[in-house]
Formats: C-alpha cells, sequence, structure tokens
C-alpha cells in the first residue's frame, strides 16, 4: 500500500486528484494540506511514501517545501497548470511531474515510477540547472513561518535538531545539516563545523584561536566554533 499525501491550495484541485485515486486500491490517502505549512505538518506527523505537491503556491512553492523535508523524503510527484517549473522539479529528485488538468491514465504512470523507484528520464536530467531555496518552512512554537534564505543567519545543529537562525529570532527546521549542505547556495552559505553552516554574508569577524580552531562572530551577535580543518576554507571564500 502507498501511503499518500495531497498538497493543493485549490480545493477543486484536491477533490479531482482525490477521487482519480479513490479507484486506485494500492493506494491509501493519509492527509491533505493547502499551503507549505501544512504540508511538512502533514509529510512529518503522517511519514507518507508518497507526496502529490502543487507547485505554485502563496507563501511557499512546492519547491521549496521540499527543499525543507528532511532525509529520506517521501517520493514526489509534482502536479502544475504550468510546465516551466518542470526542469527545477526534477532537479530535486520528483519520481514524476503531472500537468493539470490530471488524467487517469497519466497518474496510473507517475505510479508506476514509484513503484519501481525510477528517477526522472535522463534526457530531462541531463538538462537540469542548480535550483537552491529561496526560502525555507520553518517553525517556531505552534506556527509555521516561511523565512527567505537571504534572511538565514546560520543553521546549527542543537541535540539532533537543526535550528535556523535569523537576525531577530530562531526557528526550527525539519532536514539535517547534511541535507542542507547539499541543497544550500554554495556562493551564499558555507559549513564550518559539524554543527553549523553560516550565511556568508552574515559574518562580522573571525577571530583564530591558539588550537587552530576560530570564532566566528556574526553581525546578529551570535558566536560559533569554526573548526581547525574549515578555518583556511572559510577565509579563503569570504575574500572571494
Amino acid at each position: 500500500m502507498i501511503r499518500a499525501v495531497i498538497v493543493d491550495d485549490e480545493a477543486p484541485a484536491r477533490e479531482r486528484l482525490r477521487r482519480l485515486l479513490g479507484d486506485l486500491p494500492e493506494v491509501e490517502i493519509v492527509g491533505e494540506a493547502e499551503d507549505g505549512e501544512q504540508a511538512i505538518d502533514r509529510l512529518l506527523e503522517t511519514k507518507a511514501d508518497l507526496v502529490f505537491l502543487d507547485i505554485q503556491m502563496p507563501g511557499c512553492s512546492g519547491l521549496e517545501v521540499a527543499a525543507s523535508l528532511p532525509s529520506p523524503r517521501p517520493h514526489l510527484v509534482f502536479c502544475t497548470a504550468f510546465d516551466q517549473y518542470a526542469v527545477d522539479a526534477f532537479e530535486i529528485n520528483a519520481v514524476d511531474y503531472l500537468l493539470k488538468p490530471i488524467n487517469a491514465a497519466r497518474l496510473r504512470k507517475a505510479l508506476d515510477r514509484v513503484r519501481a523507484g525510477r528517477p526522472a528520464d535522463d534526457a530531462i536530467n541531463r538538462a537540469v540547472r542548480a535550483n537552491p531555496p529561496r526560502r525555507f518552512v520553518a517553525k517556531h512554537g505552534r506556527t509555521y513561518h516561511v523565512v527567505a534564505a537571504r534572511d538565514v543567519v546560520a543553521f546549527v545543529s542543537e541535540e539532533g535538531l537543526t535550528k535556523l537562525l535569523t537576525a531577530g529570532t530562531h526557528y526550527w527546521v525539519p532536514p539535517t545539516l547534511n541535507d542542507l549542505e547539499e541543497r544550500l547556495d554554495p556562493r551564499q552559505f558555507y559549513r564550518i563545523s559539524r554543527r553549523a553552516i553560516v550565511n556568508l554574508d552574515a559574518v562580522r569577524e573571525i577571530v583564530p584561536q591558539d588550537d587552530g580552531q576560530g570564532e566566528l562572530r556574526l553581525k546578529s551577535g551570535e558566536r560559533l566554533e569554526v573548526s581547525r580543518r574549515r578555518l583556511s576554507g572559510l577565509t579563503e571564500r569570504l575574500q572571494s
């Protein structure tokens, strides 16, 4: 049985997909969401195998929701009326991409891909361009917020959780630092240790320590440790 979540900001689109999936006994719908914040909540609580994810939604796009999910992510099938997003969708390893209005035959083909675990077509993969996330769905208290990548000061690992720091407050995001290191724009973010990734524009100064490590001082006032093996790389990146 494939456990699926439907994410779309339009109720008629959710209803159509729910009806089509209702004819497929191998699929169980375990949740629905109408925006990115709800999507993260549903996917974390249901641990679904598959998400049908609309791309163009208010606040946070489906591509940015996918980038905010921890590994292993559920299979991603993007659904949209706009085919210009196809390359970006396959960049984050979607198993398929459905244009609305979705029909039963095309939906079955997508589910065949999910069962087989097949990636995107090689021809499409070769055309893929880099698509680092511009926003993150992050939690503060009981509420999810959309945080622009440019407003992120640093990501810090604390007791197995990932804290997103901004100049004014902090949030929590599902991906690990390893996940984020693979997805973030390397021109903007740099990993300074096992427990932190920083926005290079947020750095105020680096203070070398006697043991070969460094102390990073951010414009927000935060201080973070820079590991010995990352210190020279960080200074080179800042100089460039």
